[in-house]
């Protein structure tokens, strides 16, 4: 794997900064993508002492910054041997009827046209090559809606289709494609669905042992690592203390 290129979005945080440092130590090229400058400026430097870093900022909504940043990367950057789909985020938590419809489109926007968009940048140079991994980040919330969970669930549920669908269109091209579906993980995630409220955001996770994003970045790099003939296809993920989407043993 030492010579691979993996292109990371979402990559300034969370799942996706713990999968960039894990392909670092494994002395994976990086092509590491998000909106925030500053962080993808500090994991350049950190990573950057491990092996080659390239940072692209866009926001995964913006399908001609996207086409923008991919076409601009240098000759030894261009061939992308994997895709990580990690980009994603959840707005607000309230029923239908109560539901923001700004929320509402910033999911869609971000969880299941950004994803197309980038897999739609990417995906031809690795059918031309016949020769990629994709991986899908998913969610438990893609396999089990939830009270409260309607559009978040409904825009995970769709990567679990595409991913499905990804996978049926790309298998004679020889590239492999797989989704995880993490429950529980302790990162901004919460965060951002209660709108900044830390406190709110601290109480999902207080009373148990929620996955962190370094578990998940180990199970992605051990799905990218098996030989040529293996896929691993779907895998959910849970903590412990976790049954279901709405089953959690809290002490």
């Amino acid at each position: 794997m030492n010579s691979k290129t993996a292109f990371i979005t979402g990559a300034t945080s969370g799942i996706g900064k713990a999968t960039a440092e894990i392909f670092a130590k494994n002395n994976m090229n990086l092509i590491l993508c998000g909106r925030r400058q500053d962080r993808l400026n500090e994991l350049k430097e950190q990573l950057g002492k491990l092996t080659k870093v390239i940072t692209l900022q866009f926001d995964v909504r913006d399908k001609e910054a996207i086409f923008k940043a991919i076409n601009s990367l240098p000759t030894e950057f261009k061939t992308i041997d994997i895709l990580i789909n990690n980009a994603g985020n959840a707005h607000g938590f309230s029923t239908l009827q109560d539901g923001n419809m700004d929320d509402w489109d910033a999911m869609i926007d971000i969880n299941v046209k950004g994803l197309l968009y980038v897999s739609k940048a990417i995906l031809p140079q690795m059918v031309e090559r016949n020769q990629g991994f994709v991986i899908n980040i998913g969610s438990i919330a893609g396999k089990e809606v939830y009270p409260n969970g309607n559009v978040y669930c409904a825009s995970k549920y769709a990567v679990n289709a595409l991913n499905k669908a990804m996978r049926l269109d790309l298998n004679k091209h020889n590239i492999r494609v797989a989704a995880i579906h993490p429950g529980a993980v302790e990162t901004e995630f919460s965060e951002v669905r209660f709108k900044g409220d830390a406190e709110r955001a601290k109480n999902v996770y207080a009373g148990y042992k929620a996955l962190q994003p370094e578990d998940i970045a180990e199970i992605i790099y051990f799905v990218v690592t098996r030989p040529a003939h293996v896929n691993i296809e779907d895998l959910i993920v849970y903590p412990t203390a976790q049954a279901s989407a709405t089953i959690l043993h809290k002490e």
